[in-house]
């Protein structure tokens, strides 16, 4: 996103290391990025460039599930494309991003979610961090400040969710690390530090009340209003309260790996570190390191695996690489064999736009279960491109 994907400090330190006798080489990534964009411009030729199909995941008719720009899931394709862009340089995806991503300017005033980080940032966040574009920057800017406006001060978070009211008063979950880069980012094109302390507080709240001693993470943390208190340790999109939902672990591993990067406080650092383990050596993890939906799902190993649990946690991995050199060797392994096996035909989609199949998003809810879902293309991409930046420098 905006300070870049992959940190020069980062890329520096992992290319001093050996490599692996086994890793793939930078043409390996080159190819599937290659891949990539090339199967995204034959695609923008099949699908129409429309604000109320912004492409999320498949019908199971086999028909584009699209949507627009309300939903939280808006961002990704244009932040996918971009991304591409950055690689390949056609012409043809900047045209095509451009108007996609302006489809999203609007959400800059929605003060009904937190997923603004993901419908913006990942958007225009992406544009401007390529293209500099003085607007985009004053997108996201107003979307910081509407984002702020769901903090707390007395809980120390930002609100999640506002439905299930008869249930919860404040949730707060943990994909709502994810949306803290943006306010990172804020601080830096403002200056103004109100942004840094919203989400630097929101993270050491979440690391204080959803972490379990293991590193997991609880899904759900409902609070008290009056005061502050937790009240409830839920999930809503896991198998049960006390089980591991596999995304949830990507977004803890993402956003604490993350949240180190912008703030260099080592508490976060510990539970990047912590959870990498815990999803990395999980006895329920498969050999080839694609997670099923929950690690305590029920009928292991006939449940679905979730790509896009995946592909999340190996751009923590690939992040944590500058700042845990007993283990630099064993997260660049751990990422290699994942992008390898989605990249390979068992994981990659035939149906446009998508680039992988596999996915889940509730289990629980019978929704989107094993199919190709644009947040998986988009995490997939960055770590194309995060991990072919450290091969070319490890190959130098």
């Amino acid at each position: 996103m905006a300070v870049a994907w992959i940190l020069s400090l980062c890329l520096f330190s992992c290319s001093q290391q050996k490599p692996l006798s086994d890793a793939p080489d930078s043409q390996f990534f080159e190819q599937q990025l290659q891949a990539t964009a090339d199967k995204a411009v034959a695609y923008l030729g099949e699908i129409s460039i429309d604000s109320t199909a912004i492409p999320r995941s498949l019908q199971k008719d086999g028909s584009i599930h699209g949507t627009g720009s309300r939903a939280w899931t808006s961002g990704f394709y244009p932040g996918q494309l971009w991304q591409l862009y950055e690689y390949s340089h056609k012409q043809e995806l900047k045209e095509a991003v451009s108007q996609w991503t302006a489809f999203i300017e609007k959400e800059k005033y929605d003060t009904h979610t937190h997923d603004l980080g993901f419908k913006v940032y990942c958007s225009f966040g992406q544009g401007y961090r390529l293209t500099q574009n003085e607007a985009y920057k004053e997108v996201i800017l107003q979307t910081s400040q509407t984002l702020i406006k769901r903090y707390d001060e007395k809980i120390g978070c930002i609100r999640s969710w506002d439905f299930n009211a008869d249930v919860w008063q404040f949730p707060v979950i943990i994909d709502n690390m994810m949306n803290l880069e943006m306010l990172f980012a804020a601080t830096r094109l403002s200056g103004d530090s109100t942004y840094y302390k919203i989400a630097h507080q929101h993270a050491l709240t979440t690391l204080k009340n959803h972490i379990r001693e293991d590193h997991s993470t609880f899904h759900v943390i409902d609070y008290d209003t009056l005061s502050g208190e937790v009240r409830l340790r839920q999930t809503h999109q896991g198998f049960s309260d006390a089980s591991s939902w596999a995304r949830g672990q990507a977004w803890n591993l993402y956003g604490f790996s993350m949240a180190y990067r912008e703030t260099g406080d080592k508490r976060f650092l510990e539970q990047a570190k912590g959870i990498a383990q815990f999803f990395y050596t999980h006895p329920r993890m498969p050999e080839d390191l694609i997670p099923y939906w929950d690690f305590d799902a029920p009928h292991i190993p006939n449940e679905p695996r979730d790509a896009s649990a995946a592909a999340i946690a190996t751009c923590g991995l690939l992040m944590l690489c500058e700042w845990v050199p007993e283990s630099q060797n064993q997260y660049l392994a751990w990422a290699d064999k994942t992008l390898k096996v989605l990249s390979s035909e068992a994981y990659q989609a035939t149906s446009a736009p998508f680039l992988l199949k596999h996915s889940v998003g509730s289990v629980p809810d019978s929704f989107e279960v094993d199919v190709p879902i644009v947040y998986a293309d988009y995490y997939y991409v960055e770590a194309l491109m995060k991990r072919l930046s450290i091969a070319k420098l490890t190959q130098k």
